[in-house]
């Protein structure tokens, strides 16, 4: 399987990021190994989590998934092998966005902890207080990485403007720099991306990752209408996609899911594939005919009529 260098670092990834959301919110401990393992076997590698998930589920500081991927390299011995990802500065139960050094200086041991290892392989500041100076959050990452902790760094929710003034002070201040950007970005969640934020990853050569690749479980063709909505905890959250042009981008996934006898879920995720700068789409998995699913994405190739249509369908 070929593996996809992460901006202009050492790092090599397989073309899909397991999202760790899932682990201690839908899935048990138990149940995530399986998750864990089965993923693994088939030669991936990069493992997205933050320090945040899954707070929702007790309304606190999170950090269940965290625990539960660390121990699963642990018992595994497999750490090595394994790029992880994780974030800080999220919203939680008990404290508010923050990206201040104190806050990330004290969250990096926290994770570290959960995570049961020593070093975090990509560290995202997931979103931004806009109050920080984007100086002073660096200058945290700096003494992170001088000390061992973390490899490199990466940016989630951050605006267009801050995202570029953090690339441009880690230049002018000698400051570890940004080297991948995780965005919300899908068929349907096109035009935030694409106008403001794609050509920052052009210009920087960040590496993109894009979560919510699937739309909330949208793109899976399994809702098709408000009695569809309870199939899953994430039903309602993909209310707003019943729409003319949900419905649109559905038919034409029907059409090229058809045409190469796979799913709508790894058509979405070969389209993203077939982006500009893009790396590896996060996408989440409770069973194990869901990784097939994912796993299926890197093995198709999408003819520029396939593209066209897609791109028609989900226009903005």
């Amino acid at each position: 399987m070929k593996k996809l260098q992460i901006g202009n670092t050492d790092l090599h990834v397989a073309p899909i990021n397991l999202g760790g959301n899932v682990f201690g919110w839908t899935l048990d401990e138990k149940e995530s190994f399986k998750i864990l393992d089965a993923f693994v076997e088939r030669g991936y590698n990069f493992l997205d989590t933050a320090d945040m998930y899954s707070y929702w589920v007790k309304n606190d500081e999170g950090g269940q998934s965290e625990t539960i991927i660390g121990k699963w390299m642990k018992e595994r011995g497999n750490r090595e092998n394994i790029v992880l990802a994780t974030k800080v500065g999220g919203e939680t139960g008990i404290h508010p966005v923050d990206t201040s050094k104190k806050h990330i200086l004290k969250s990096v041991d926290k994770s570290l902890e959960r995570l049961k290892t020593d070093y975090i392989d990509l560290y995202y500041t997931h979103f931004d207080d806009e109050e920080t100076p984007v100086v002073d959050t660096l200058e945290a990452y700096d003494e992170l990485v001088k000390a061992g902790k973390v490899r490199y760094i990466a940016a989630s929710n951050l605006s267009p403007q801050r995202l570029e003034e953090s690339l441009k002070s880690s230049e002018e201040h000698e400051l570890p720099r940004y080297q991948a950007l995780q965005p919300h970005y899908n068929l349907l969640e096109r035009e935030n991306y694409e106008t403001k934020y794609a050509p920052l990853a052009e210009k920087y050569g960040l590496s993109v990752f894009p979560y919510w690749s699937l739309a909330s479980g949208f793109l899976t063709g399994k809702y098709r209408s408000e009695k569809d909505l309870g199939k899953s905890v994430r039903g309602e959250s993909v209310r707003k996609y019943l729409n003319p042009k949900g419905f649109k981008t559905l038919r034409a996934l029907d059409e090229v899911s058809q045409k190469h006898n796979t799913s709508q879920a790894t058509v979405s995720l070969a389209w993203l594939l077939a982006q500009p700068n893009l790396g590896a789409p996060v996408a989440s998995a409770t069973k194990k005919s869901h990784l097939e699913t994912l796993f299926a994405a890197s093995d198709i190739q999408l003819t520029n009529e396939d593209l066209q249509l897609l791109n028609d369908a989900s226009t903005y």
